[in-house]
């Protein structure tokens, strides 16, 4: 019986591995395994890098593009934030001084055109209506004396127009006995006495003509007097009626009223507060309402009327209203400043100025009666030609 001998254990200092793989075994190995994966070469490398630069470069390029909306990133559309709601938000003040007596109005109410929302204390000037009234029925009476003085007077020229033509006859029949007594004195028919007697009574009878005539001048006189006079009197009377509607006026005016429908701001009166002519009571923003939008000038230089707006409103989370240009600034709003910026020395920067565009609201909308002047809005303004014209005839 053969036995068999253990495997030699390798002596403890004998660092050998435990297996040798034999030529043969190799062979095996290499046919039974993949060969490993052999190193990427220097040029795919290259290339690869090459591509990833150029794409970060090109995604560089769109990213700028499109941050400054240039083509293919523009859009038709020109935005600006720079935009708010207006309106002709009107002050109310009174016209007359006094005490406030009654307040009508109330906080955010809606009005309508001539409803009563103060009353003044109207005494003094119900009065001062009365005292107006009484000059004027005095101007009248002293209108009606003349009128009566210039016909009284018109009848005195008649009277004086009389009184002349009697003495113009006296006159020619002193003339006439004065040449028959002449005749007669001459044949010694009458004395010198009798002849100087008809001569002193031709001269007396011219005499009273001229009297009558100056008389008649004096009367006419009398007449065109009175006639200025009540050119005089007819002016107070004028002045007089005037006095009297603007008491009237202002007693009116006691009692302010809303000058179109709208809706109020808080009433900042009280009753029985002092106020003066053009103290601001309450103010009064009225139904009609549009949008001012500032563009940069680069934007607002292709704009024209009638181009259409899309607008969202912040305060309405986002909502969106249409609306179409109706006008442009004449000039940009720097312009309008109370001290316009002069650029006389030498260090300029540029700045990128603003031109205000109005846009009308379309009628119609839903949420239109929610808006408020003062919101801020998000305007778009369609730049696209005949944009305006197409969705018109839709």
């Amino acid at each position: 019986m053969s036995t068999t001998k253990p495997p030699a254990q390798p002596a403890a200092g004998d660092k050998r591995p435990d297996h040798i793989q034999q030529p043969e075994d190799e062979g095996l190995s290499t046919a039974g395994e993949s060969t490993p994966e052999q190193p990427e070469p220097e040029k795919t490398l290259r290339l690869r890098t090459t591509l990833s630069i150029g794409v970060l470069a090109v995604a560089a390029v769109l990213l700028i593009l499109f941050a400054w909306r240039l083509p293919p990133f523009s859009s038709p559309y020109e935005r600006t934030e720079n935009a708010y709601i207006r309106g002709q938000v009107t002050l109310i003040s009174p016209q007359v001084s006094g005490y406030v007596a009654e307040v009508l109005a109330a906080d955010f109410q809606y009005v309508a055109a001539g409803q009563p929302l103060f009353r003044i204390d109207d005494r003094i000037y119900r009065q001062r209506l009365a005292q107006a009234r009484a000059s004027l029925a005095a101007s009248q009476a002293d209108l009606a004396n003349s009128a009566q003085a210039g016909a009284s007077s018109r009848a005195n020229v008649g009277s004086r127009e009389a009184e002349l033509a009697s003495a113009r006859a006296q006159r020619v029949r002193a003339e006439a006995d004065m040449a028959r007594v002449a005749e007669l004195a001459a044949d010694g028919s009458l004395s010198i006495r009798e002849r100087d007697q008809a001569e002193a009574a031709r001269r007396a009878a011219l005499a009273t003509v001229k009297q009558a005539e100056a008389a008649l001048e004096v009367a006419r006189q009398d007449v065109r007097a009175v006639e200025v006079s009540r050119l005089g009197l007819e002016a107070a009377v004028e002045s007089a009626e005037a006095a009297v509607r603007l008491a009237q006026i202002d007693l009116d005016n006691t009692v302010v009223t809303a000058p179109e429908d709208g809706q109020l701001s808080q009433v900042g009166s009280r009753r029985g507060q002092y106020v003066t002519a053009g103290t601001q009571l309450v103010s009064l923003v009225p139904p009609r309402l549009w949008v001012i939008a500032s563009f940069k000038e680069r934007q607002a230089g292709r704009m024209q009327a009638g181009l259409v707006a899309v607008l969202t409103v912040d305060a309405l989370g986002d909502q969106r209203f249409t609306g179409r240009v109706q006008q442009i600034s004449p000039a940009t709003g720097s312009e309008f400043s109370v001290l316009p910026a002069q650029n006389a020395t030498g260090n300029f920067t540029k700045v990128a100025q603003r031109l205000p565009v109005r846009i009308e609201l379309d009628d119609g909308q839903e949420g239109l009666k929610n808006l408020r002047p003062g919101m801020s809005v998000v305007a778009r303004v369609d730049m696209r030609t005949g944009e305006g014209e197409e969705r018109e005839n839709r």
